[in-house]
């Protein structure tokens, strides 16, 4: 039986929380000390907001963890995409210190070497997306931890351990795969499970995301941790203590049915709280859509059927245009207006000032990271 350890936690204590967190889920298990262990951190805005990616506290508590079990071939990844940039994010989310406190490198992505991979899995949508699968070298014979967040998504109702896989083994062309997005990480799921020796995820829901997510979200106090070795039970007990059914869910459900985990939450076992409490856990979490999202999926949709206005819009310098939107529209008016002011109710919290403590560090120097092909 698949278990996901689900812990309460408190700005004070999530450090040693942390800790607790990953030997309740047997973490050791999966990830092996005599191979290299990659942490896959989640940014999904470069710039710093509640829920939207890996909180400092996080990886500060997994390294910690890892260090005093006596890991020392630690790397930490993220990737570059049409709307994140890797030393940017690093950077406002105060990563950088903690990683060079813990003697940890930063890599991104874009500067490794990617290899073509033929999976023993049938593919569900990957090879009419990319065509040649290609995944980052390092990551072959590794462990692989994901630090993914609690928080609701507009193209797959909620987002976790399973969909961040999905900026570390795409290089380019992922935005096109929002139109066949729950078969994709299935075929994910299935890679990860063939390259890496073991795979473990440590999630945050100390602070989650309501809504509009994976960005335009409202901040939510939950005031938990969870973690398991199993990607597809973790999504599964996250998404049923936002408040929704997982196995309504495609991508846990799919994923369920194909053998790649549990998605049932009666079928998984809770460990680190009691079951009864466990149950009674409803955050009652609503996905919305924002407006970028909105229209990335009615333009998607609504021109798949005419190739080539769909490859005009999609498959051309057009579509730059609509990578500038999108960054205008974040970046430039909701950030300033609508995020800035729930950042500052945030930042009344506890974890708003925990947060406060981490240090930004220096600005990064950094050459500039590779930019794929968007088209």
């Amino acid at each position: 039986m698949s278990s996901v350890s689900v812990i309460r936690t408190s700005p004070k204590t999530v450090l040693e929380d942390c800790g607790t967190l990953m030997h309740s889920a047997g973490y050791e298990r999966s990830v092996h000390r005599d191979k290299e262990t990659i942490l896959k951190i989640n940014l999904s805005w470069s710039l710093f907001y509640p829920a939207c990616s890996t909180p400092p506290w996080q990886l500060d508590g997994v390294l910690s963890t890892l260090r005093n079990d006596g890991y020392q071939d630690v790397v930490c990844v993220e990737n570059q995409t049409v709307v994140t940039h890797p030393w940017k994010g690093a950077y406002n989310n105060k990563w950088l210190p903690v990683l060079k406190r813990h003697g940890v490198e930063y890599q991104p992505l874009t500067d490794v070497e990617w290899v073509p991979f033929s999976s023993k899995a049938e593919m569900l949508a990957m090879n009419d997306l990319v065509g040649e699968i290609l995944i980052p070298k390092t990551f072959l014979g590794s462990n692989v931890i994901h630090l993914p967040t609690v928080k609701t998504h507009g193209h797959t109702t909620t987002t976790g351990a399973i969909k961040n896989a999905f900026w570390g083994l795409i290089p380019k062309y992922r935005h096109h795969a929002h139109k066949m997005i729950h078969e994709v990480l299935m075929d994910l799921l299935a890679i990860q499970q063939e390259i890496h020796t073991g795979i473990f995820a440590a999630m945050d829901g100390a602070v989650c995301g309501n809504g509009a997510g994976p960005r335009t979200m409202e901040p939510y106090i939950g005031n938990i941790l969870l973690a398991s070795e199993d990607q597809v039970a973790i999504d599964a007990v996250a998404a049923k203590i936002m408040g929704f059914d997982p196995m309504s869910i495609d991508y846990i459900r799919i994923a369920h049915d194909r053998g790649l985990g549990t998605g049932d939450p009666d079928q998984i076992e809770i460990v680190g709280m009691d079951r009864s409490e466990f149950d009674h856990l409803n955050f009652g979490f609503t996905t919305t859509k924002s407006l970028v999202i909105k229209w990335d999926q009615r333009l998607r949709k609504g021109t798949v059927s005419i190739p080539w206005l769909h490859n005009l819009l999609f498959h051309s310098p057009i579509f730059r245009s609509f990578i500038f939107a999108s960054g205008f529209y974040h970046d430039r008016f909701w950030y300033p207006r609508t995020g800035m002011k729930n950042i500052r109710a945030f930042s009344n919290t506890g974890w708003g000032k925990l947060f406060e403590k981490y240090e930004y560090g220096e600005y990064p120097e950094y050459t500039e990271v590779k930019e794929w092909n968007p088209y």
